[in-house]
């Protein structure tokens, strides 16, 4: 699987360049699937929230780029459906396009809906992150981004796909306490490497590849 981790969704022409090279072709010929299950795991999670971006409404540019088609995967209903249904929808989709809201509640939903262990077949899918869609592919965390606490699985780990840890919406004004200060922090208590990403910054990870696509403000931490 092709990585596009973004703290905000497609914001800039760097982040939606890279895009294009992973799809190889076209957003206009790709279909697309969105997942909204993160958004309802977070306190602040709302249908409305849910909506908005699903219909690509949302301030985080994912939904609303041009593709061909789009679905919506809500993974908390996949158990309730025969494997034979839904995985065909996911190995005919170019892209997996994931919400933001709470990322220890979607790795768990991943993980009950069996998509995880799909993960390793979808060899040419690009999953595009937003926030804890970015996050859920990391180890862990960090208490400080466990939603819903206590957390559904009772700590804050992840789904462990890449070796890093990321800290989102970093320097975001409507988050105050997301300062460089706090992420160095919170990088010393995640004990492994890092990155602090702002909302013009994307991680783009290939075939074990990473590279950081950004026009704002980013840090890497090496372990600790």
């Amino acid at each position: 699987m092709k990585l596009l981790l973004t703290s905000a969704g497609i914001q800039n022409a760097s982040i939606h360049n890279a895009l294009l090279d992973l799809l190889g072709k076209p957003i206009a010929e790709c279909t697309a699937l969105c997942i909204p299950t993160s958004h309802y795991g977070h306190p602040q999670g709302t249908p409305a929230g849910a909506w908005r971006f699903i219909t690509g409404q949302s301030p985080c540019p994912m939904v609303e780029l041009g593709w061909k088609s789009v679905g919506v995967l809500e993974l908390t209903a996949l158990p309730s459906i025969d494997k034979q249904r839904w995985i065909p929808w996911v190995r005919q989709a170019d892209v997996l396009l994931v919400d933001g809201g709470d990322a220890v509640y979607l790795g768990y939903w991943m993980r009950q809906s069996g998509l995880a262990d799909l993960l390793p077949s979808l060899k040419e899918t690009v999953w595009v992150g937003l926030s804890a869609g970015s996050m859920v592919m990391s180890p862990r965390v960090g208490d400080e981004f466990v939603a819903a606490k206590p957390s559904i699985t009772g700590d804050d780990r992840t789904l462990g796909v890449v070796d890093f840890s990321i800290f989102p919406h970093l320097d975001n004004p409507h988050m105050p306490e997301n300062t460089m200060a706090e992420a160095e922090k919170w990088a010393a208590r995640i004990e492994g490497p890092a990155y602090a990403i702002d909302e013009e910054t994307a991680i783009l990870v290939v075939d074990g590849h990473v590279e950081v696509i950004s026009e704002g403000r980013w840090k890497f931490f090496s372990k600790h």
